[in-house]
């Protein structure tokens, strides 16, 4: 009954019967259905847009004096742990950046702890002014290649698509499971189907002919192009295909040129993993958008594929437009070009005003959450690596990218072991089970860090999340494992054999319970420090680092079981 009530609302309003919440008037609205820029007033009831025409009765109306009124941006594809705070906090750093709605999948605290690391994301979100829609983890574990905290079958799955914000199965990365047709990750996908929601892909190096496992199996988007032509692969296999601009996967510049007039209704946006610092100097789906109209994309275009196409993508009828009977999730633009955001409305109210939060809207979450142990008995014997010859296969280490090359190189041997050598930029690299005390330590060797005289460690490693680490000595790796297990989980920098700088992550050691101004303050200070032992710039160095342990990508990674190539798709030794 009060559904209907709410309707029939509406419904006044939208002939003049009854009174509007809000009218939004003097605004160029983008009718992001046909391209064009209309006039008119938007009336709004009950956080949800009633009639686009002439609307005068209304307990509030603002005059919008020329700027464009736009939808919501929809971010297609995040992880929100990789900004290392809550939802809740994520909120207040994503409303001024224009993101009224994100589609994320928590698999990072879910490889953690399971599904009560799901069920925090969502208990932790209810009173934010933000709407996220959780994809549930197809993948934990990612692999059977690694040791994770958690295992989730498809009974564990099933009871959560009860929950009004889970709209699908995120994204599938095992492969050769899909391929082989494994039973529990096909029952998966048929429960995904079953409750109606999307099947995300993950498709990274994946060829054309691989890509019809996918869609064979029901799976239809994919956010790992990384070039033009990978991107037109997926658009003819018939996916929507997310272009992504984050911390490390920065790919939008070489797919961007895929898309044109007759095919960019099937195209959105996403960040996948982008770090707190990145956020608020470059911005969200906004710089996406921005990225965009500076390499030749239409600004209407834009906004559609930032809005309507992301709506369209995850089957969100009320979500994407600024129409009637869509919610009332409105972004006020100076211009454009520039995706100038003045004022943002999340149904129906103003959460954003000249670019500052209206902080009363932000109810914060207080709920604690009670994090796995880190369980590991590292020894210094452990980082030892033994080899009888001098030629090793090396991590490449790629900034700015997810994909690693896989280098055969001469490094340095001595009494049976392998020495980092600070000239050639071959440093030790380093993967402890965090979970369970198995005991598991991969040691491996990595080049593009520039480490000269410390280490960086952090047990934020996709996608399982164990302690890595990489430095110039036993020693300074060996501090800064022995500091972030100390401190339950983080990041830290050891100059020498000292902390120069941490960051404690004490919600499953992926997240921090501090404000985020806070954490950007901390990271800018690990950044500095990271500075201080490598002269190497450009890149960020812990997330890349964090990323050296995905299997799943390509070419070369370490896992706390070994070195695995992505290509062969099993381990090989670092010894050739």
């Amino acid at each position: 009954m009060r559904k209907v009530k709410q309707l029939q609302e509406r419904v006044a309003v939208s002939d003049l019967r009854a009174a509007a919440d809000v009218v939004i008037k003097n605004g160029r609205i983008v009718n992001v259905f046909s391209g064009e820029i209309m006039e008119g007033d938007v009336a709004i009831k009950s956080g949800y847009i009633v009639g686009i025409g002439d609307f005068d009765d209304a307990a509030e109306i603002i005059d919008a004096m020329g700027q464009f009124i736009v939808p919501g941006f929809i971010d297609a594809h995040v992880h929100v742990e990789s900004a290392m705070v809550p939802p809740s906090e994520f909120a207040r750093v994503l409303l001024p950046n224009g993101v009224t709605t994100i589609v994320t999948d928590p698999h990072e605290i879910a490889n953690v702890a399971g599904a009560k690391g799901i069920e925090f994301m969502l208990d932790d979100a209810k009173e934010a002014p933000l709407d996220m829609y959780v994809m549930l983890p197809s993948s934990v574990p990612a692999t059977p290649f690694e040791h994770n905290g958690a295992t989730l079958l498809a009974s564990d799955l099933c009871t959560l698509y009860q929950h009004e914000k889970v709209i699908g199965l995120a994204e599938v990365m095992d492969f050769p499971s899909v391929a082989k047709g494994h039973k529990d990750m096909l029952q998966k996908m048929a429960d995904a189907e079953q409750h109606g929601g999307r099947i995300d892909g993950h498709g990274a190096g994946l060829t054309r002919a691989d890509l019809n496992n996918y869609l064979a199996v029901g799976i239809r988007t994919d956010h790992e192009s990384t070039t033009a032509v990978e991107a037109m692969d997926r658009l003819r296999a018939g996916m929507f295909v997310m272009l992504r601009e984050g911390t490390v996967g920065r790919d939008m510049i070489h797919t961007l040129p895929a898309v044109n007039l007759k095919n960019s209704h099937r195209f959105c946006f996403c960040t996948d993993d982008k770090l707190i610092d990145d956020l608020l100097e470059e911005g969200s789906i906004n710089y996406n958008v921005r990225l965009a109209i500076a390499n030749e994309i239409d600004p209407v275009m834009a906004i559609q594929m930032a809005t309507i196409n992301a709506a369209t993508c995850h089957k969100l009828p009320h979500l994407g437009a600024v129409a009637a009977g869509y919610q009332a999730d409105i972004l006020f633009l100076r211009d454009l070009e520039t995706v100038t955001i003045t004022k943002v409305m999340k149904r129906g109210q103003v959460v954003v005003d000249d670019g500052l939060r209206v902080e009363a809207r932000f109810q914060k979450a207080d709920r604690a959450f009670e994090s796995p142990a880190i369980r590991h008995s590292l020894k210094r014997e452990d980082l030892k690596l033994a080899m009888g010859n001098t030629t090793a296969n090396v991590i490449g280490m790629q900034p700015n990218s997810l994909f690693t090359e896989h280098l055969v190189e001469t490094v340095t041997v001595q009494d049976g072991e392998f020495q980092t050598s600070i000239e050639e930029d071959q440093l030790k690299m380093v993967v402890v089970e965090r979970h369970k005390g198995t005991g598991c330590v991969g040691v491996g060797i990595v080049k593009g860090f520039g480490i000269r005289n410390g280490a960086i460690a952090t047990t934020v490693a996709h996608d399982s999340h164990n302690i890595v680490a990489v430095g110039s000595t036993d020693a300074a790796i060996m501090a800064a494992i022995e500091h972030i297990t100390k401190i339950g989980g983080g990041i830290a920098v050891v100059k020498d054999e000292k902390v120069a700088s941490d960051l404690a992550l004490p919600i499953a050691g992926l997240l921090s319970v501090q404000p985020y101004e806070e954490i950007q303050h901390q990271l800018g200070r690990l950044n500095d420090a990271f500075r201080d032992v490598s002269a190497k710039q450009g890149f960020d160095p812990f997330l890349t680092l964090s990323f050296l342990t995905l299997p799943v990508i390509p070419n070369l990674k370490l896992t706390d079981q070994g070195l695995f190539d992505f290509n062969r798709f099993g381990f090989i030794e670092v010894e050739v």
